[in-house]
């Protein structure tokens, strides 16, 4: 796949990532490298998030998530890869 294909990574990240500040530090990173998308608190304690942009900079975002905010505790990383559908901006969600 071509490494200026967009695509889009629907992310879900467990373990110690609630009330560590995960929501905002994940917001400013992909502020910082220009992806779209959205980041939110699950009911169930891990946070979900989607990032859009050029492959190799969605990559760089989901290896990011592995350590996350400075106080968070990282159990797992699930991604799925799909298509890009043209979000605009970042967003972090309630």
């Amino acid at each position: 796949m071509e490494q200026n294909t967009l695509v889009q990574a629907h992310v879900l990240i467990s373990g110690k990532v609630q009330g560590v500040g995960y929501r905002y530090y994940t917001t400013r990173q992909a502020q910082t490298l220009k992806l779209n998308g959205w980041v939110k608190n699950l009911p169930d304690g891990r946070v979900e998030a989607v990032f859009e942009g050029k492959r190799p900079i969605v990559e760089k975002m989901i290896q990011w998530c592995y350590r996350g905010s400075p106080n968070a505790v990282v159990a797992d990383v699930a991604v799925k890869m799909q298509a890009s559908q043209g979000l605009s901006g970042f967003e972090m969600r309630r």
